[in-house]
This record gives structure tokens, sequence and C-alpha cells, in this order.
């Protein structure tokens, strides 16, 4: 069973940083989102030389893309921002254009590099890979929320899980740790809204939870 350190890792495993527009085409940067994609494919274990190198390609351009459009967004809404000229109200409307049209332009690259990702990969692989970019959260949040509620039925199970993976759809195309991590909270505040109207006090199940996680520490520690 995960102990209190390994959950309370996963949120160390978001350790990387969105690059600058400038490095798109510099060799380090191809580097570092080759390195990046070649630990997710790595995982996958496919056997195969040449889909591994296709694979690998792929995601790895993913986030070369992914970083185009987000810098230049972040770029065009600081020009916005710094631009003493426009009112406040400007302003805003402004970065919201800019902030849609971005989002826009991400969807259809998600839905883009997916469909490339099936060209390689069946499925439970091409999910693997989504765990993969978000660093299992998923898994680890799900395995959580059953640890710490054993009774939860099926129905919620379901929503929960259901709940997870819309989050991960979204964490995916994050440009950096924070919004990744971000989505995540924002749906597990969905998730803990969900249970409490189910009748769960929360507060109390996670302290029963806690203790329960240390008394099995306690007693591996034991042996």
């Amino acid at each position: 069973m995960m102990s209190i350190k390994k959950l309370s890792l996963l949120f160390l495993l978001f350790a990387f940083c969105k690059l600058s527009a400038q490095q798109y085409a510099d060799p380090e940067y191809i580097k570092v989102t080759n390195e990046r994609a070649a630990k997710i494919v790595e995982k996958l274990a496919l056997g195969n030389k040449e889909k591994e190198t296709a694979v690998t390609n792929i995601i790895a351009q993913q986030f070369r893309d992914l970083s185009k459009i987000q810098d230049s967004r972040d770029a065009e809404i600081k020009k916005v921002k710094d631009d003493t000229t426009l009112s406040k109200e400007k302003q805003n409307v402004s970065i919201d254009k800019l902030k849609a049209d971005a989002d826009k332009s991400i969807d259809k690259l998600h839905k883009a590099y997916l469909k490339k990702l099936g060209t390689q990969l069946n499925e439970a692989k091409i999910t693997e890979v989504k765990d993969g970019m978000t660093y299992g959260v998923l898994p680890i949040t799900v395995a959580g929320y059953n640890d710490m509620l054993p009774n939860l039925t099926e129905a919620q199970k379901k929503y929960i899980y259901d709940a997870l993976v819309e989050a991960r759809e979204h964490a995916m195309d994050g440009g950096s740790s924070k919004e990744k991590h971000g989505w995540f909270g924002k749906y597990k505040g969905r998730i803990n809204n969900y249970l409490s109207k189910q009748g769960y006090d929360l507060n109390k199940e996670s302290a029963d939870w806690h203790k329960r996680i240390e008394e099995r520490e306690k007693a591996k520690s034991a042996k």
C-alpha cells in the first residue's frame, strides 16, 4: 500500500519548466523534449525500436508544439498588460480573447496528437502515454480515494474515475507543472463536493485515513 511519503512525492514529479520561445529550434531544447518523451515511451515496453522511435518523436513534437502556442499566448498577454494606454476593462477583454484563441489551437492540437498516437499505439498504450505525460496522477489519485473510502459504491467510483479522466485530458496540455497540478486540483474539488453531497465527512475520513497509513507504516517497520 502507498505510504504518505510516496503520495507526497507525486507532486515533486512535476519538476520541469516551460522553456522560452527562443529555444524551440535549439538543439539542447530538442534534446530535452526528446529525453522527456523517451522516458514515457520506455515504460510502454513496446519491444520494437522503430515504433519506439516513432512514438517518441510524436510525443516530443507535442511538447514543442504546445510550448509554441502557450509561449506565444503568454507573450501577447504580457504586451497587453504592459500597455498603459489600455483601460483595465479593455485589457481583460483582450486577454480573454488571447486565452480563448490559444485554447482553440490547443484543443485542435490535442485531437491531432491523439490521432497520431493512434497510428502507432492501441487505446491501452495511449492511456499509458497520457498517464506518463501527467506523472501517473490519475491512478495514484484513484487508489488514494479507494483506500481512504473503502465503502465507495460502484457509481461513486465511476464518478471519481470519470472526473479524473477529464482532468487528465486537460492536464496533458498543461504548459507548466502548476497548470498540470491545477487541473487535477480543480477536479478533485468537484469530486470532494460530490462526495460531501453523498454524505461523506471528508475531513474526518481524511484524518482517519492518515492514521491508518501511519499504522501500516509502523507495522511494516516493526517486521
